[in-house]
């Protein structure tokens, strides 16, 4: 009889841990209860396809696709599946193998399979794809309450200056990961920039730049349709009587063309039309 609490994925060795015998282990095999990954790994029902090609693998997930597995907010996936390998452990390549190998430096770093933490998922972004991922990951993450101060001081300690600064910088009242990367994008020209933050006859906008300059960043499948776009021009046309102007872009902008974002932003903040 089991008597503790299992990952979908799991080893023999804590199969055995848990109050299973040998007997009761080929038999779940055989009746189809577990099925065997590779030697000594076993799948349990209810693991899903992306834990159960890292077990394969020789790991657990890591990097942005345990982020995403955590549902915290990533800037881009190239598809492939990151797979954190304890130190002293080995990759096993398979079939279609696009796996990204992330060892770890300390094998109790990991859990056999139930993945990192998310302050280590966190340090393996920074090292993987950069510090700006890492701060749009780092405030998804304090949005939902996933890092403690002591997370945090751990972070300041095991990464570097750079991610010491992203932290710094970073809020835990990040509406989403698109507002975290205008903001971190934006934040090398030391302009003052308020999110979320609401006006008299306009309502809450996005970003409020200076004094007069809104922002709005249309989410991915955000503000489609006759009627939303509707709604936003009668907004724009308020924020216009009211002395504002408004500028619009949409998530593919603001990720996969920033520098024509930037460059529009900065062509009215160098006519200081931001400015009352």
């Amino acid at each position: 009889m089991c008597t503790a609490a299992l990952p979908a994925v799991a080893t023999y060795r804590e199969l055995r841990a848990s109050g299973l015998s040998r007997s009761k282990i080929a038999e779940s095999v055989a009746s189809g209860r577990m099925r065997s990954l590779r030697r000594g790994v076993y799948e349990r029902p209810g693991a899903c396809e992306s834990v159960r090609v890292a077990a394969v693998h020789g790991g657990s997930l890591a990097c942005v696709t345990a982020a995403e597995h955590l549902g915290l907010w990533v800037l881009h996936h190239d598809g492939a599946l990151h797979v954190g390998l304890p130190a002293h452990g080995r990759a096993y390549p398979h079939d279609d193998c696009r796996c990204i190998a992330h060892w770890s430096e300390r094998d109790h770093e990991l859990a056999t399979f139930g993945g990192p933490t998310v302050r280590s998922v966190l340090r393996q972004i920074l090292r993987c794809r950069g510090v700006e991922e890492f701060f749009v990951c780092l405030e998804s993450a304090l949005r939902q309450g996933r890092l403690t101060a002591a997370d945090l001081r751990w972070l300041e300690r095991h990464t570097n200056a750079n991610a010491r600064d992203a932290i710094a910088f970073a809020r835990r009242d990040a509406d989403s990961g698109l507002e975290s990367l205008f903001r971190w994008r934006l934040r090398r020209h030391a302009l003052r920039v308020r999110s979320q933050h609401t006006l008299v006859s306009v309502g809450r906008v996005d970003f409020l730049i200076g004094d007069r300059l809104i922002v709005e960043v249309d989410g991915a499948g955000n503000h489609d349709g006759e009627s939303h776009r509707h709604r936003d021009l009668v907004r724009d046309a308020n924020a216009a009587a009211w002395g504002y102007v408004t500028l619009r872009f949409d998530y593919a902008m603001v990720v996969y063309d920033w520098p024509t974002v930037e460059l529009a932003i900065l062509a009215h903040v160098d006519r200081r039309r931001h400015l009352a």
